[in-house]
């Protein structure tokens, strides 16, 4: 880790006896969130968290609340998402920190952002878990985001309250976790009426904001109270509770030493040097529990589920905490039949837990794909990429095939790879693979249980399948190349054509986002000297080239 780097790294556990911005509390099956921000509780100093404006930090906790729900207390059916600050539900991202940070900060903090909001989204499609975002005051930028992201919104009928985006007229940039997809494919507000929302800055309220579908409904201030309870209630009566006790998601023990990031499964070495990162996942020697009910027992102690905690770690401690890494290759070191068969327990519908941590599984290979590294899996002698952990060489921009017949190459195929863990787009890795060509997915996965290397380099597995003679120099040589090239055309042009196929809005936001905000935040116009970013909380205006690219 460099100085600097290390000065500001980010964490990304927690827990609701450490939460500094939110209250998370529970009666029957409604739990509530409130969002009441400490001004100085900044994820690092120069900048204060005023009117429930967020950093880095505050969604870090909004996102293990939302674990918290689905993993600890399975009998919620209805979270409401309120503000804890007197006529203010929260002012959206910190500007200051904004125009204080580095721009691969910026724009991996509003990735993470919009993780975490499609994560509440899943929770309602996935764990049927109802979201009432209950605005008791203005919700501007990314507060309205996070509201968005709500199954239902009710705004306090105030005279003052508002929704708004305020980024074009304030700030010169968009809004940047997910804002415009969703009031545009989610909620499918007209085009007219979304320009003109996302034009003003003190936004829209009242009976305009319920009209313009920006808002489901109103409650006056003497009914606010009962309304927000009512409506809980209402949302809650739509689904089953899954069950009636939780379990406990104890800490991961995850470390960070020298250049070595490590747990119990994953392991990364950091060569800040060559920027290349090594990232291995060690398989146990023992498939676990043997069905649905002996997984729940074992809880958050279930390696399958460990070892998933631990690779979203890795991820985001990539992300955020080594931005000089260009390149990481990934191997699975283990029996790949041990992989296969803790993948039966896991696919299993045996009870809540075992579905709950699979949409975990789900999450954390999404955020895989849309980790801005370049990604090679390396499937040589001694790994197991099989089942869900094929899904991860699946996830690689390319597959490196050890083609040698003096060693034991090995893979595996099975449900995991049939549609279970969809990508961004919808569909299976292997679909998206083979998208020219439907058939061929569906032939690769007749070739079920573990298989050999020629086996997988027929099936159109690897990229490459080098002989034991040119592996070694082949491999290095596509390290070296890769990591020569500019990080900014690779990060496009990954971007560009790992979500091929179908469009989704969660394919926009992502897409868009690596597009607008690769752009709009590097332009002077918003973060020059006399951008709007810096002058932002000043006396200065600020000064715009208007010229149109």
């Amino acid at each position: 880790m460099t100085a600097t780097a290390s000065a500001q790294r980010t964490t990304f556990q927690t827990h609701p006896d450490r939460y500094r911005h939110w209250d998370l509390s529970f009666d029957g099956d409604v739990a509530t969130l409130t969002m009441r921000v400490d001004p100085d509780g900044g994820a690092r100093e120069g900048y204060e968290l005023k009117l429930n404006s967020y950093d880095i930090g505050v969604d870090v906790e909004l996102a293990d609340a939302v674990s918290r729900v689905r993993f600890e207390h399975p009998e919620v059916r209805c979270v409401v998402v309120t503000g804890g600050l007197d006529r203010v539900f929260c002012a959206g991202a910190n500007i200051p920190m904004l125009a204080t940070s580095t721009h691969g900060f910026k724009v991996n903090f509003c990735k993470f952002t919009n993780e975490t909001r499609l994560y509440i989204e899943d929770a309602s499609a996935s764990s049927d878990i109802r979201f009432l975002a209950a605005l008791n005051g203005t919700a501007s930028g990314g507060g309205y985001e996070l509201a968005l992201a709500c199954d239902k919104i009710l705004l306090v009928d105030d005279r003052s309250s508002a929704v708004s985006f305020p980024e074009l007229p304030l700030l010169g940039v968009l809004p940047g976790t997910g804002g415009l997809t969703r009031i545009a494919d989610k909620r499918k507000i007209r085009r007219d009426r979304c320009d003109v929302f996302s034009s003003v800055a003190e936004g829209i309220k009242g009976k305009r904001a319920v009209e313009w579908d920006l808002v489901d409904a109103l409650a006056p201030l003497s009914k606010w109270e009962e309304t927000v309870g009512s409506m809980a209630k209402e949302l809650a009566s739509t689904v089953t509770a899954r069950a009636d006790k939780g379990i406990e998601l104890t800490p991961v023990e995850w470390k960070h030493e020298e250049n070595v990031l490590s747990g119990q499964y994953v392991r990364c070495e950091l060569d800040l040097e060559t920027r290349v990162a090594e990232l291995t996942i060690a398989l146990p020697a023992d498939a676990g529990p043997a069905d649905a009910d002996a997984a729940l027992k074992a809880g958050a102690g279930w390696w399958w589920f460990g070892l998933f905690r631990e690779l979203d770690l890795c991820l985001l401690d990539l992300r955020l905490n080594s931005p000089e890494i260009g390149l990481v290759t990934m191997r699975v070191t283990g029996d790949p039949a041990i992989a296969l068969a803790a993948d039966e327990v896991a696919l299993s519908d045996g009870n809540w837990f075992t579905t709950e941590v699979r949409h975990f599984a789900k999450r954390v290979l999404k955020r895989l794909d849309n980790t801005a590294k370049s990604l090679y899996a390396i499937l040589d002698g001694g790994t197991a990429f099989a089942g869900s952990m094929l899904e991860i060489a699946l996830a690689c921009d390319r597959q490196y095939l050890l083609s040698d017949s003096e060693v034991d190459v090995k893979l595996g195929l099975g449900p995991a790879n049939a549609g279970i863990f969809p990508m961004a787009n919808g569909i299976s890795r292997l679909e998206t693979r083979f998208l020219a060509d439907p058939d061929r997915a569906e032939a690769v996965l007749e070739n079920r249980g573990v298989i050999d290397a020629d086996t997988a380099d027929e099936l159109g597995l690897a990229t490459f399948a080098p002989d034991e003679l040119d592996w070694e120099d082949e491999l290095r040589l596509a390290i070296e190349e890769r990591v020569s090239f500019s990080p900014d055309s690779l990060t496009g042009m990954e971007a560009n054509i790992r979500f091929a196929g179908p469009e989704t809005m969660e394919t926009k936001i992502f897409g868009r986002l690596s597009a607008w905000q690769n752009w709009i935040f590097q332009r002077p116009n918003a973060v020059g000297e006399r951008g709007a970013l810096a002058c932002y909380g000043t006396p200065q205006r600020p000064t715009f080239d208007f010229n149109r690219t």
